[in-house]
């Protein structure tokens, strides 16, 4: 009878491994890329951005020539992008693809003649699978289309020198008391700045990028505030409070010595070399700006000038709770069709086989950007942002937080930061800020 079952059992067993092997090669077989038009289709297909240059989208157009030989893709930057877009999908030399933020053009009525030349990418006859990207970071106009596909999401956090942690002898913290003890051992022991980020003009920078992950954490906690903020409703300052509150007790504590800060010329190359120096232990910086030091860590201008050998550094979420720290996932980029272009099919077959787990983790993996799909297959840089658990997670687009609260807080943030503003005066001042 024993021998009867365990034979029952290995056959069951067997069998339903078998199921599995063949449900993933099934799965695998369907995420693979199929082409749906002629192969020998001879064409061009024209991109366009705010970006100097765009290798990671460059690769996946050397990607798609592998099922499509004969069509040209190309990707131009077009200058002063928010200006002259709307001329430019007007102009002669239409682009196919074009870089789309549904954070200010989304319900802003001047944006509506660059909304209308958008293709519905939700459309089912186009076959996009945009299920392959977390929901939070997809758009629906008020009809429910989806004419905006994240390509990259981005989020906020500071670069972590944990070679000089462990020279120092200093815990990498992860929570606020740790942030706060780490910052006045590394103050003890010489470091002028022990958190240091851009703040020379810009203030889309330092202050910010402390300040508005937990204003989004306390918005999306309380009912209505959302409501509030949008409606740039002075209630809705009350929820800054805790925001600015962290970030005076970070400058009044010496954890940031604007004095340093103002050294560094700019939000992204100058905050990139700066740290590069090997002497900074935390730098406060969009994770754009982080996605930046990868290319860079071979590029002749930008060497590890006080080290003889790299040094071992991530891109982690600033400890701001008890608990640890906020992943706010937004998106980076987005890309929008231009339906009035020239080889609209041919534009969309591109942007299906873009629209993949595997092309959008291939880019962001390129890039150095976390990826917009569901696995959130994080790269090793951002570990710590994977350990972050559902309930400081948020995606402030899915939320339906809307640009000018993001101005309020930058603004607030930076006047309280620089000492223009107290915390009371500038919770008292929502709606007026910007």
């Amino acid at each position: 009878m024993m021998k009867k079952l365990l034979w029952v059992a290995a056959c069951l067993f067997s069998t339903t491994l078998m199921v599995a092997c063949g449900s993933k090669a099934k799965e695998k077989e369907d995420e693979t890329f199929k082409p749906a038009l002629n192969t020998e289709t001879e064409c061009k297909i024209r991109v366009v951005g705010d970006y100097s240059n765009f290798e990671a989208l460059e690769d996946e157009f050397d990607r798609f020539n592998e099922f499509y030989p004969n069509v040209e893709l190309s990707y131009g930057k077009v200058d002063d992008y928010v200006n002259t877009l709307g001329t430019t999908l007007e102009s002669d030399d239409k682009p196919n693809i074009f870089f789309s933020y549904a954070s200010w053009m989304g319900g802003d009525a001047i944006y509506n003649s660059i909304i209308s030349h958008m293709e519905v990418l939700s459309d089912a006859k186009l076959k996009l699978k945009l299920d392959c990207i977390r929901p939070g970071l997809v758009n629906h106009d008020a009809n429910n289309n989806v004419l905006m596909v994240p390509v990259f999401s981005r989020t906020y956090g500071m670069l972590v020198n944990n070679d000089l942690f462990a020279k120092e002898g200093v815990k990498v913290p992860t929570t606020w008391n740790e942030l706060l003890a780490a910052c006045q051992a590394f103050a003890e022991k010489g470091y002028k700045s022990p958190m240091m980020g851009y703040m020379k003009k810009s203030k889309n920078c330092l202050m910010q990028t402390i300040a508005y992950p937990s204003f989004v954490a306390q918005l999306a906690k309380n009912e209505g505030a959302i409501a509030l903020a949008n409606n740039l409703d002075a209630q809705a300052g009350e929820y800054m409070r805790e925001s600015l509150e962290k970030v005076n007790q970070l400058i009044t504590s010496g954890a940031i010595d604007l004095e340093e800060c103002n050294k560094i010329e700019n939000d992204y190359d100058s905050v990139i070399k700066t740290f590069f120096y090997g002497n900074v232990p935390m730098m406060i910086s969009t994770g754009d700006a982080a996605s930046g030091t990868k290319k860079r860590e071979t590029n002749k201008d930008f060497p590890y000038i006080n080290l003889e050998e790299k040094f071992n550094y991530t891109y982690n979420s600033i400890p701001l709770t008890d608990k640890g720290g906020y992943f706010i996932d937004s998106p980076s980029v987005q890309f929008s069709v231009n339906k009035d272009c020239d080889n609209l099919d041919m534009t969309n077959e591109f942007m299906r086989f873009l629209v993949t787990k595997a092309e959008l983790n291939n880019m962001a993996s390129i890039k150095r950007l976390v990826t917009p799909t569901v696995d959130t297959s994080f790269d090793p840089f951002f570990a710590s942002f994977a350990q972050i658990p559902a309930d400081r997670t948020f995606s402030p687009e899915g939320l339906g937080i809307k640009d000018p609260v993001f101005n309020q807080i930058r603004e607030a943030s930076y006047k309280v930061g620089k000492g223009e503003l107290t915390v009371n005066e500038a919770v008292a001042a929502y709606g007026t800020l910007a």
